[in-house]
């Protein structure tokens, strides 16, 4: 990434991770949504406490997974921080995502565009986790790149909101929309980001593959 896109990479992850840590671990529950939200929230509200603070791990998490100076100076933290992200971030934020894409505002098209969301989300998790065991760094990179352009999906939303009611679109039309537009274009970005970025191999490789083969003999 170029030094500016890195920034606000970071700048935006972790302000909306603040943002709603914050948010939720402060005010009372639906002080940040409109009443009917609200009303929703209250109704489920582990499932919801659940969701937010997962993805709050998440985001927090993420762009250090994409620091090359953080792998080349610990791997084993790397690993760890990657585990968390994964397991604690991903796993459970994806499923109590899923479970609350039921109760979305905005009809079928809303539920479905945020359980579509949730399902990618644990499915690219999945498949980056599963490439690195076996020792595939090329594709566990572009797993991972499509992962976090998923949980990014908790900045887009919160941009595309303000932008639509300055645009004079009512909720009942933004919600569902932006239940497609907080991920879709995401993933297009990432598709484009493999076309241009140069691919691991030789060196890289090597260690990656050494590296996963250190993973399958250890007990943790």
């Amino acid at each position: 990434m170029h030094a500016l896109n890195k920034f606000l990479f970071r700048f935006f992850a972790l302000g909306v991770a603040a943002y709603a840590a914050i948010g939720y671990a402060v005010l009372p529950l639906g002080a940040l949504v409109g009443p009917e939200m609200k009303a929703s929230f209250e109704l489920r509200p582990a499932g919801i406490y659940m969701h937010v603070f997962a993805s709050v791990f998440a985001l927090a998490l993420g762009p250090f997974q994409f620091s090359a100076r953080l792998r080349e100076r610990s791997r084993r933290l790397h690993r760890w921080l990657g585990r968390l992200y994964l397991g604690v971030g991903v796993l459970l934020g994806g499923l109590s995502g899923l479970y609350l894409s039921q109760y979305a505002l905005g009809g079928i098209v809303a539920k479905l565009g945020f359980a579509t969301l949730a399902v990618c989300w644990i499915g690219t998790g999945v498949a980056a986790y599963r490439a690195v065991r076996r020792g595939d760094i090329v594709s566990h990179r572009k797993w991972m790149v499509r992962n976090l352009a998923l949980t990014l999906a908790a900045v887009s939303l919160r941009l595309y909101f303000p932008i639509l009611a300055v645009a004079g679109v009512p909720f009942e039309v933004a919600y569902p929309l932006v239940a497609w537009l907080s991920w879709v274009p995401n993933l297009i970005v990432a598709e484009r980001f493999h076309a241009v970025v140069r691919p691991v191999t030789g060196t890289g490789a090597l260690l990656g593959r050494a590296e996963a083969s250190r993973l399958e003999s250890s007990p943790s």
